[in-house]
């Protein structure tokens, strides 16, 4: 297809571009190229998914017409047809991408989830929370990303910042902002004592295009060498990077990616995200405090769940009102909890 040939030149043409350390001073510009090389990306991947799924549909073509083994020619068959229905989906998603000049925005919201009271455990819950929320949006079919995270020795994270998108993000994920409350027996604890532990949830909505302006002078951009769990350097070249927000003072990191490019971008994404959460605060403390108490999603502070893991219940303070079946809720199984709040004064 000459488009797609198009495609994949302007794609490796802005790559180019973006590889020049020069551009970072001209933000806009940067953060225009990169939107286009997103998109583009999008297109481009979903042209090698239905490639290799009209290769797995000629595979099983020369299953059928060798003729050798019935088990398998109506296997093959039975996968044709599966294969040839997702072909048609695939072919609409393409030919809508390809439509478009420019990039459909989605809804996009990012989660930030840090480790509270509780030490190790806390970490370790923060990972929990983490995986929880992983499975819930693969369930939905968002797409996500990690932006920052900073992983501890025993395998928890200290805070881990990630982006979900697609569909109806916000609505569902805007109710999880606040302190989630852990009861359970730690791996380390000998004595079988149970402990508790806490983690963090903000659910910050990602900025439109033109809600966050932020000029070039007003960034100081740092790059140094990525770390690992116990602070040691994995990485002697300086990918890692760090933009400190000089009006606000406002700091972000990201280490997560391979290059600086990504991270970056990752790190632009989670300040933008801050910089919206500072904004609508300001306003609602204009609206007052009446009005400033019903943004449930806002409090960052306010104690919203707890996950008793020797009662087999997950409890949430808002609507009281608890669930049994736990291990299912920390698989990701977040429907029942997540509906019912919605139906409450929290959607």
């Amino acid at each position: 297809m000459a488009d797609l040939e198009n495609i994949k030149k302007e794609y490796d043409k802005l790559l180019q571009q973006l590889s020049d350390p020069e551009l970072i001073s001209d933000w806009e510009r940067f953060k225009k190229i990169l939107e286009r090389k997103n998109f583009l990306e999008k297109i481009i991947e979903k042209e090698k998914e239905l490639k290799d799924l009209k290769n797995e549909i000629e595979e099983n073509k020369l299953i059928i017409s060798a003729k050798e083994d019935p088990e398998l020619i109506s296997l093959a068959e039975t996968e044709i047809t599966q294969l040839r229905e997702k072909e048609k989906v695939l072919e609409k998603e393409l030919e809508k991408l390809m439509q478009c000049d420019e990039p459909i925005e989605p809804q996009a919201v990012v989660v930030e989830i840090r480790a509270g009271t509780g030490g190790a455990e806390a970490s370790l819950f923060t990972g929990d929370l983490f995986k929880m929320y992983s499975k819930y949006a693969s369930s939905q079919g968002w797409w996500q990303k990690v932006l920052s995270s900073h992983l501890t020795e025993l395998g928890g994270f200290k805070e881990i910042i990630f982006e979900l998108r697609n569909g109806d993000v916000f609505s569902k994920m805007k109710c999880e902002g606040g302190v989630h409350r852990v009861q359970r027996t730690p791996e380390t604890e000998k004595g079988g004592r149970i402990h508790t532990s806490t983690a963090s949830v903000a659910v910050l909505p990602k900025p439109k295009k033109a809600e966050i302006k932020i000029k070039p002078e007003e960034l100081k951009i740092d790059f140094y060498g990525s770390s690992g769990p116990g602070g040691q350097y994995v990485q002697k070249r300086h990918t890692a990077v760090r933009i400190t927000h000089l009006p606000t003072g406002i700091v972000v990191t990201s280490q997560t990616e391979r290059n600086q490019l990504q991270n970056k971008e990752n790190a632009m994404a989670i300040l933008e995200a801050k910089l919206l959460e500072r904004k609508e605060v300001a306003e609602l403390k204009k609206l007052g405090e009446e009005r400033h108490s019903q943004i449930k999603w806002a409090k960052r502070a306010e104690k919203i769940r707890t996950y008793n893991f020797p009662q087999d219940r997950v409890t949430d303070h808002r609507v009281k009102k608890s669930w049994h079946n736990i291990e299912e809720i920390m698989d990701g199984k977040l429907d029942p909890i997540i509906l019912t709040l919605q139906k409450s004064n929290f959607s």
